[in-house]
């Protein structure tokens, strides 16, 4: 499955374990057989491995976690947090918006395509990469979690330092294993409106990223998103 899908090479031996695991050949027939029954599965299979075809493992500098894709048609394009170009930004990234216009000044994106920090080495990884149409949470506890896990601990065994933001509970309790002597964790509450005013909106994490990867003479992240 690892030769013929979307993903960087870079990810692709290390992850041959999992991909030849039982557990994604389960995955596999489950998502083979929801498409089968005539289900909506978002995003496109193109697509599932978006986060890391997008940034390569050596590249990582920092890692953002969703928990599932969006669930509306159209939005999800393999990247947590962001939606196609033309898609209205969803109130989590309106509030992140909100987040980095109040930390570093930049003017808010009118739109929520965020493959510029992606390229900049940002890996905005969902736990669970499918979701069922209008269904949130349809898709966990199917395999994907597994997945997942594997791909934060090859990032935690890389030698350079990697900022960790992680915001909300899922997100905190799914990276508990990192190595904080060795990155940096960035803890608050879930940008959701139902949370954010709980300990995201101030919380500066932009700024204290940037100052992190320069105090180890990383480049900063460029956190400003040309128009598209």
């Amino acid at each position: 499955m690892s030769d013929n899908i979307a993903l960087h090479e870079s990810w692709k031996a290390p992850l041959r374990p999992e991909f030849e695991a039982d557990y994604m050949a389960q995955l596999r027939s489950f998502l083979v057989a929801e498409k089968a029954a005539g289900k909506r599965i978002f995003p496109k299979g193109a697509e599932w491995f978006r986060a890391m075809d997008l940034t390569p493992l050596d590249k990582v500098r920092v890692v953002i976690l969703g928990q599932d894709p969006y669930h509306g048609p159209g939005q999800a394009h393999g990247l947590c947090f962001s939606v196609k170009p033309g898609v209205p930004p969803p109130p989590s990234l309106v509030n992140i918006y909100k987040e980095l216009q109040s930390d570093l000044g930049i003017e808010r994106p009118r739109h929520g395509f965020l493959e510029h920090w992606a390229q900049q080495g940002v890996l905005l990884l969902n736990s669970v990469l499918t979701v069922e149409m209008a269904k949130a949470a349809a898709h966990q506890g199917k395999g994907w979690e597994r997945f997942t896990d594997a791909v934060i601990r090859l990032v935690n065994a890389r030698e350079e330092p990697v900022v960790f933001l992680l915001w909300g509970a899922y997100a905190q309790k799914k990276a508990a294993f990192v190595d904080t002597t060795k990155h940096l964790v960035l803890k608050a509450a879930h940008p959701s409106p139902l949370s954010a005013h709980n300990g995201f909106l101030g919380c500066r994490h932009f700024s204290k990223c940037n100052a992190f990867l320069e105090s180890k003479g990383l480049p900063p992240i460029d956190w400003a998103l040309p128009e598209v």
